[in-house]
């Protein structure tokens, strides 16, 4: 019985499969490599190259795997200021491309799915930590996408033909300890990388977006999980499904979080370097803070966060990138 990783040569699906590998489990990976990498697959998992809107080669994978125990579903595009200029691609593949899989499921007999989902769905939260009663109400495309899919899910669930996990990350980071796979985009948008890019000399300085923000220092407020963590939390997702619990979704983050500002300071005392720094334009479509509270998947899929200083969490990205300047290029 295999596991199906969709987007499984991205940044969090790459170490999703790796995790996934070394407690045992016979893993397949599905990516068109946009933004995926090649060299981030593990070895021991087949690989399809293609695209899961494609529902003729979703078809060939699922012929070929035949006996598929669950999915875990990475495969979307992720970045707020595209999906708000380009829109109809973010509902085309994040939307549509969950439409395909869920149809080629209910054909094959598919019952589990893990969903990696966002804390964008919560829009501007009037209340921290954030928790998953509260409303749902995105300000941008791309976290209206991944509602639109929860919500899909959830009327799929309705007819049995599926039972789900939808997570709700809020900013993951870090890399695997043991640096060898790690964060590696082509046009880099996440904080924590492109600092220690300043710090690698790949970039001048750091651009902090806005310094008005409702927060104590003006900067934005995250709560920021390490992905070795996150991950723990899929499988754990993986195995409650597969034990009958009932389709869910869970909020993923450490209750703790960071100002940008904070993060920059951080990052100076983890990598002894300068890393100058520039305040910008606020960018549309920023919530002020978001800070998640995990109770739930604390009490319901017994997950705990391992990673608990956002100086270990740099750390592990630091090694990732000072050992590979390049990404997977090197």
């Amino acid at each position: 019985m295999a596991i199906l990783i969709l987007g499984g040569a991205g940044y969090i699906g790459s170490h999703a499969t790796v995790a996934l590998i070394e407690k045992g489990y016979d893993v397949a990976v599905v990516d068109n490599l946009v933004t995926g990498h090649k060299d981030a697959l593990d070895p021991k998992a087949r690989f399809y190259q293609g695209d899961i809107r494609d529902i003729n080669f979703m078809h060939q994978v699922f012929n070929k795997e035949k006996q598929i125990e669950g999915i875990m579903h990475f495969a979307a595009f992720s970045l707020v200021e595209e999906s708000i200029k380009q829109p109809l691609k973010y509902f085309n593949n994040n939307v549509y491309g969950t439409q395909i899989i869920l149809e080629v499921m209910q054909e094959f007999d598919v019952k589990h799915i893990v969903f990696s989902s966002t804390a964008a769905t919560y829009g501007i939260s009037e209340k921290l930590p954030i928790t998953e009663e509260m409303p749902a109400n995105p300000i941008n495309p791309y976290g209206q996408s991944k509602l639109i899919v929860e919500q899909m899910m959830k009327w799929q669930a309705q007819t049995r033909y599926v039972s789900y996990v939808s997570l709700r990350y809020f900013n993951v980071a870090g890399a695997k300890t043991d640096g060898s796979i790690g964060e590696a985009h082509k046009c880099e948008t996440h904080l924590i990388p492109i600092v220690l890019e300043v710090a690698l000399g790949q970039r001048e300085e750091v651009t902090i977006y806005g310094d008005d923000y409702r927060t104590f220092d003006g900067s934005n407020i995250r709560d920021y999980i390490h992905v070795e963590d996150l991950i723990d939390a899929h499988i754990k997702a993986l195995e409650y499904l597969k034990k009958g619990g009932k389709s869910d979704i869970f909020n993923l983050g450490s209750a703790n979080g960071y100002s940008n500002s904070e993060i920059l300071k951080a990052a100076r005392k983890v990598t002894g370097h300068i890393i100058p720094a520039k305040v910008g334009a606020r960018r549309f479509g920023d919530p002020d803070s978001l800070v998640a509270s995990s109770k739930k998947a604390k009490e319901v899929l017994g997950w705990e966060v391992q990673f608990t200083s956002i100086k270990d969490i740099i750390a592990s990205a630091w090694k990732w990138h000072k050992e590979h300047p390049g990404g997977y290029q090197d």
